[in-house]
C-alpha cells in the first residue's frame, strides 16, 4: 500500500508508516501492516525488523478517527496481528525495533510498546490521550505497567499527560535518544548487530520471555528445561550451540549457520 513502505537490507526488514498528515492507522493500513509482519515472522531470510514513521512530526498518531467518521463506524478488521500488525501477532519470535521519529500518541504509543527495543529522536513525545475521549487505551493498560513503574504508568493512563523522550528513557522505555538526523543510523546499527548474531538465539529469548512472563521463577525454569518451548529446544539441539562453544575456546569469532 502507499501508506506503508517496505525495504529489505540483507536480513533486516524496514517498515515505514507513511500516511500524511499524522501517520494514523485505518483498517486497510492495519491489514497491510499485518501481512508485512506475518511475512517477516514466517520468512527465514528476515532476522530483524525496524518500524518507523515518515516525516519529522509523527511516528504514529494512533487510530485514524477520520475513517470512523467517514464510515459511521470503526473498521475493526485489523488483520492477524491485531491493530498495527504487531499487538497480537502470535509466534513472533524475531526482534522488532521501533525508531520513533516524532509524536507517538494513543495507538502509536502502543505500537512502539509492541516492539522489543525502542530508539527515539530527541524531540519525540509520548501520550495516551484516550482518557479525554473516555476510551480505554487497552494495549497500553495491559503492557505499560510491565515496562515501567506502576504509578508512572497509571499517571500516563489516567491523566493523558505528555512524556518527552528524556523522561521515557529515564523510566527505561527507550534504549537510545538521539538527534533525528541520527535516528535511522542508530536503529540500523542496532539491527545489523542483532542480525549478525546467533540467529537461533533471539527466537529462544523471545519465546522464553513470552511464555514465562506470568510464571514464578521455578516454574519458569521448569518450563524452559521441559523441551516444550520449540525455539529453545531447537537452539539447544543446534550445531550453532556447539559452534559458539568451540569459537569461545578457540578464541575466534563464531560462524553462525542457523542450524
Amino acid at each position: 500500500m502507499d501508506t506503508v513502505r517496505v525495504e529489505e537490507r540483507g536480513h533486516v526488514l524496514e517498515v515505514t508508516l507513511d500516511k500524511p498528515k499524522a501517520n494514523a492507522i485505518d483498517g486497510p493500513t492495519s491489514r497491510a501492516m499485518s501481512k508485512i509482519f506475518v511475512e517477516f515472522r514466517d520468512n527465514p531470510k528476515y532476522r530483524v525488523a525496524i518500524l518507523t514513521g515518515a516525516g519529522e512530526r509523527f511516528f504514529c498518531a494512533g487510530w485514524d478517527l477520520k475513517e470512523i467518521s467517514d464510515r459511521g463506524e470503526p473498521d475493526t478488521d485489523f488483520g492477524e496481528g491485531g491493530w498495527g500488525g504487531l499487538q497480537e501477532l502470535p509466534g513472533l519470535n524475531k526482534p522488532v525495533i521501533a525508531a520513533v521519529n516524532g509524536m507517538a500518541l494513543g495507538g502509536g504509543f502502543e505500537l512502539a510498546l509492541a516492539a522489543d527495543l525502542i530508539v527515539a529522536a530527541d524531540h519525540a513525545q509520548f501520550a495516551l490521550p484516550e482518557v479525554k475521549a473516555g476510551i480505554l487505551a487497552d494495549a497500553a493498560t495491559v503492557k505499560l505497567r510491565r515496562r515501567m513503574p506502576y504509578h508512572v504508568a497509571v499517571d500516563l493512563l489516567m491523566t493523558g499527560r505528555w512524556m518527552d523522550a528524556q523522561e521515557a528513557k529515564q523510566w527505561g522505555l527507550l534504549r537510545d535518544v538521539v538527534p533525528l538526523a541520527d535516528l535511522m543510523a542508530t536503529a540500523r546499527d542496532l539491527a545489523d548487530m542483532i542480525a549478525a548474531g546467533p540467529p537461533l538465539l533471539y527466537p529462544a529469548i523471545k519465546e522464553t520471555l513470552r511464555e514465562t512472563e506470568e510464571m514464578m521463577v521455578q516454574e519458569a525454569f521448569d518450563e524452559v528445561n521441559s523441551g516444550r518451548l520449540k525455539a529453545v529446544a531447537t537452539l539447544y539441539a543446534s550445531d550453532d550451540t556447539l559452534e559458539g562453544a568451540r569459537a569461545f575456546t578457540e578464541k575466534r569469532d563464531p560462524v553462525w549457520k542457523g542450524r
